[in-house]
């Protein structure tokens, strides 16, 4: 058996798989802020009562966490030094010296995880070939580390000017950091990210640090917690990138695990994707926090090398912190269940992007919040049931979601009750539905030929507004959908992404070194992946990023499997060229080309997920209703009948039409008018929107 666990901002999911028959157990509870791993084990423990000798039977254990991001975005990481090249301790201020918002003179940026007095300089210099310009004056670097020492810091990052291609001084600093401050935890620039450009590089060595002793710490905690309760299988991270990997190699490199759970529902999109041969997936995960979502394309999630956290502007690139790792192209916006709604200081209607969270959470929960969210109004609409969230383990207070709405938002507004409830729920789905098309339209996807894929607690009471807005013609809704992210773990391969940086003219390349490149490159992959207890044969993919020279972005182009000697220089300008006219409309053929970066990933094979079908039955499909309940029709504008179904009573080939209302114990599906529902041999529904 093999257990995945995701510990989002509100919730956390667990899904056990039994790998032979395909068998699922699901449980879902709030997540515990304080100390996360305490959900981990409530939920390991609920579902232990339900499986005997649970603990010896689980072979793996598969962890996606938030903890990285949230550390850094409420700042609560480690007091860190930096120690960098003379003259360049304030490149995380200066960064790519551009304003976000060229015309707002108050403009803000966020202020760097260091600050100043403990980022100290080192008497030293590279040049971007690689060769000494200076040495490193050691005794100097003993004094820096001795200083810093002094300072109290936890964690050190070491981050030198051009150390991609020669890291001689910074492998030098770390060994004066460990003769020195034994005790404090390292972080180099040539071992977290070897590759070009000083800011991203040291903005991303930076933040490995700065979370690095906390990440540490929590996974120490979460193995021996697991290990308290008889569990003696291996215990695996969820990558950004779309992989898992070994504890070991996410606490030494805890910024790869800064998206670790948004991106485990793309990676099980990826499989559905596949599964039903669908060219085109918009996969949509709207938990309690936030909606994450991402545009699946021939079975395959988009992999961006960059991204940012922490933005001062939630939506304004540029004004947050620069991360340089492999992150599933994701988009995430804060919109979920507990996102909350107010009165804005022009008197208008916002939702969002502050949510309740888990503590307090909606007022609806009971459990202390006082301010009106999404999951009130979808309850006041109609769409939840308040004896049956999470099954009927968790009761909902109607009276007090009510007296909350009309005191913060329906009188304010001067609007009516019904006015102020569908406007918290329709704006949420509006503010989605902006961002999904460009999302959409900038990878080059097309809403109307796009199938949406619902995940999350809220994104299945959401996907039919959402994909009326997008004017998408369906939407698939997976078995279990409230944990549907977690599924994503099963689905996922043990993988590790490496890069290295080294400028050479496509023309005039010495291909053999480029070939040494890589190779050390495999063989790296093939370490981390054996230390984590691999014994599978291993595969690798090999990419590289090219540019016209002189040019400031590459474009990757994905290699053959075969030695780089033998590939034709004449064949790999021609890929480029039509990588780039396809992206950007036109190339220039008399401009030479350069690589810039050399990627591999090193990955094993993947655990087929053997999906369960359902019993194979006819009957009537009346022996699935529960009965009828009123909800709100945004058509109609007004309170209509909703047929209720039980969702564990529906089998293969059942079909019926909205309005409808689909209830499982982790979620619940609305069928609006005009759509018809089906459902398939492995449980998933299948939702055609109706033809405007």
């Amino acid at each position: 058996m093999r257990l995945g666990c995701d510990i989002g901002g509100t919730f956390t999911d667990f899904v056990l798989l039994d790998d032979e028959t395909g068998g699922i157990e699901v449980y879902k509870c709030l997540t515990t802020p304080g100390d996360p791993s305490d959900a981990v084990e409530e939920g390991v423990q609920a579902l232990a009562k339900r499986v005997p000798e649970l603990a010896q039977k689980m072979k793996e254990v598969i962890h996606g966490t938030t903890l990285v991001i949230n550390a850094i975005i409420e700042r609560k990481g480690a007091r860190m030094g930096l120690i960098t090249t003379d003259g360049f301790r304030d490149v995380l201020e200066l960064g790519r010296e551009t304003r976000y918002a060229p015309y707002d003179v108050f403009a803000e940026f966020p202020k760097p995880l260091v600050p100043r007095p403990l980022r100290m300089e080192v008497s030293e210099r590279m040049r971007a070939d690689g060769s000494v310009l200076k040495p490193l004056d050691v005794n100097q670097a003993t004094e820096t580390v001795h200083a810093l020492k002094k300072e109290g810091v936890k964690s050190i990052a070491v981050c030198l000017l051009n150390s991609f291609e020669n890291p001689a001084h910074e492998l030098a600093v770390k060994q004066i950091i460990a003769k020195e401050f034994p005790e404090v935890s390292i972080s180099t620039s040539y071992e977290v990210l070897p590759q070009i450009r000083e800011y991203e590089r040291a903005s991303t060595t930076v933040a490995n640090a700065y979370v690095k002793p906390l990440t540490e710490s929590y996974l120490r905690k979460l193995s021996k917690r697991l290990s308290s309760l008889g569990f003696g299988g291996q215990l695996f991270i969820m990558l950004s990138s779309g992989g898992v990997t070994s504890v070991e190699t996410a606490a030494e490199f805890p910024v790869r695990i800064i998206e670790s759970g948004p991106t485990a529902a793309v990676i099980a999109g990826e499989y559905f994707s596949r599964l039903f041969d669908l060219p085109e997936m918009f996969c949509f995960d709207m938990g309690g926090t936030t909606a994450k979502s991402c545009l699946i394309q021939g079975g395959v999630a988009g992999v961006v090398p960059t991204f940012e956290v922490s933005r001062v502007q939630r939506f304004m690139k540029g004004s947050g912190l620069t991360i340089q790792v492999p992150v599933v192209d994701l988009m995430e916006i804060g919109a979920g269940g507990g996102s909350i709604a107010h009165v804005s200081r022009l008197g208008t209607l916002q939702v969002g992007p502050e949510s309740a969270g888990a503590q307090p959470g909606p007022i609806c929960y009971g459990r202390g919040g006082k301010q009106p969210t999404v999951t009130d109004a979808d309850l006041l609409l109609g769409y939840l049931d308040a004896k049956y969230f999470l099954g009927g383990e968790m009761k909902l207070n109607l009276d007090a979601a009510r007296r909350g709405v009309e005191e913060q938002i329906a009188q304010p507004l001067g609007v009516s009750y019904i006015q102020a409830l569908w406007g918290i729920h329709d704006l949420i789905n509006e503010t989605m539905a902006a961002a999904a098309k460009t999302h959409i339209a900038e990878r080059g996807g097309n809403p109307k030929v796009t199938t949406i894929a619902a995940f999350g607690g809220a994104g299945p009471v959401h996907a039919y507004g959402l994909t009326r807005k997008l004017g998408a013609p369906r939407v698939i809704v997976p078995p279990n959908a409230g944990v549907g992210s977690a599924m994503g773990f099963f689905t996922a391969p043990r993988a590790f992404d490496l890069v290295r940086s080294h400028k050479a003219p496509l023309l005039g390349a010495d291909f053999d070194e480029i070939e040494s490149i890589f190779r050390s490159m495999e063989a790296e992959g093939e370490r981390t992946l054996r230390t984590a207890g691999a014994t599978d044969e291993i595969s690798f993919a090999r990419s590289v990023d090219a540019r016209f020279t002189g040019q400031g972005s590459e474009t990757n182009l994905l290699l053959p499997n075969e030695p780089f000697p033998s590939l034709n220089p004449s064949d790999l300008r021609r890929q480029f060229d039509q990588n780039y006219e396809r992206l950007y409309g036109r190339t220039y053929p008399e401009i030479p080309v350069e690589f810039v970066n050399f990627r591999v990933r090193a990955s094993l094979p993947a655990h087929p997920l053997k999906l369960q079908k359902l019993k194979a039955r006819t009957g009537n499909i009346m022996q699935a209703v529960k009965g009828e309940r009123l909800a709100f029709s945004g058509i109609a504008r007004d309170f209509i009948p909703f047929t209720v179904y039980d969702r564990y009573k529906l089998y293969p080939g059942a079909a019926f039409p909205g309005p409808a209302i689909i209830e499982e114990r982790e979620s619940t599906i609305i069928v609006g008018e005009g759509a018809t529902v089906s459902v398939d041999q492995y449980g998933f529904l299948w939702m055609e929107m109706p033809t405007e």
